[in-house]
């Protein structure tokens, strides 16, 4: 085994609405490269169940097409709109599934670490976060929308303890 293997993460920002990616190529000491970033979006004049098939499906080609070692996403926190919560729980469900049957390492983040990860402060403002993202990775600008920005941090924030939680 290489001193410092590499690993590829996919970062998810779960919604219903709209579910940020970010895929990156790192080892346990840095990030070597952005690999892609995006959204999976959906309309809210769909069903429940078909909007969940679309992210379904698109998490699908995005975990055969770039082949991740890593699926990190950010764990529910609190809401003061309960629907909301359902529908980002439903989105987390599809993407915990994914990382099942795909046989993907899966680790979680609350906000407060992913913050405190890519800022330094877990209460950090997400223009502060989504300017460090564009930072840390090299980036000449902000990438959009901003869920994109955050699928990139929660895969920042894996890496940036990856060697603890392989326990290498």
């Amino acid at each position: 085994m290489s001193q410092n293997p590499s690993y590829r993460i996919l970062g998810i920002d779960p919604g219903t609405a709209t579910t940020g990616f970010g895929i990156i190529d790192t080892s346990l000491s840095k990030v070597k490269a952005v690999v892609d970033y995006g959204v999976i979006t959906t309309s809210a004049e769909l069903s429940d169940a078909k909007r969940l098939a679309i992210i379904d499906s698109s998490l699908k080609e995005l975990i055969t097409e770039h082949k991740p070692d890593i699926l990190a996403v950010e764990k529910l926190f609190f809401f003061r709109n309960t629907t909301t919560i359902i529908t980002v729980a439903q989105s987390r469900g599809v993407v915990l599934l994914n990382a099942e049957l795909h046989n993907l390492l899966l680790f979680e983040f609350t906000p407060l670490q992913i913050k405190q990860a890519i800022t330094g402060y877990g209460k950090a403002p997400k223009a502060q976060m989504q300017q460090m993202v564009a930072t840390i990775l090299g980036l000449k600008s902000i990438p959009k929308p901003d869920d994109a920005a955050d699928g990139l941090a929660v895969a920042l924030c894996c890496q940036s303890s990856l060697g603890y939680l392989l326990k290498v």
